[in-house]
């Protein structure tokens, strides 16, 4: 899967899915308190954002 893409998209990809094993479960706390919506609706957009930007990056390898 990591052969074809350069040093720099690896990297961005390692960088990413460490970024989202922490938003995850803060989505998760926030949808079963859900005291604040915005913050439920800025964890999903940037959950979804970072999710958008892994297959980009796996299908431009």
């Amino acid at each position: 899967m990591y052969r074809k893409m350069d040093k720099k998209a690896k990297k961005r990809l390692d960088v990413i899915n460490k970024k989202l094993t922490t938003l995850r479960p803060r989505l998760a706390g926030s949808r079963q308190q859900a005291d604040d919506p915005d913050e439920l609706r800025q964890l999903e957009e940037e959950v979804a954002k970072l999710e958008a930007e892994v297959k980009q990056l796996k299908e431009s390898k």
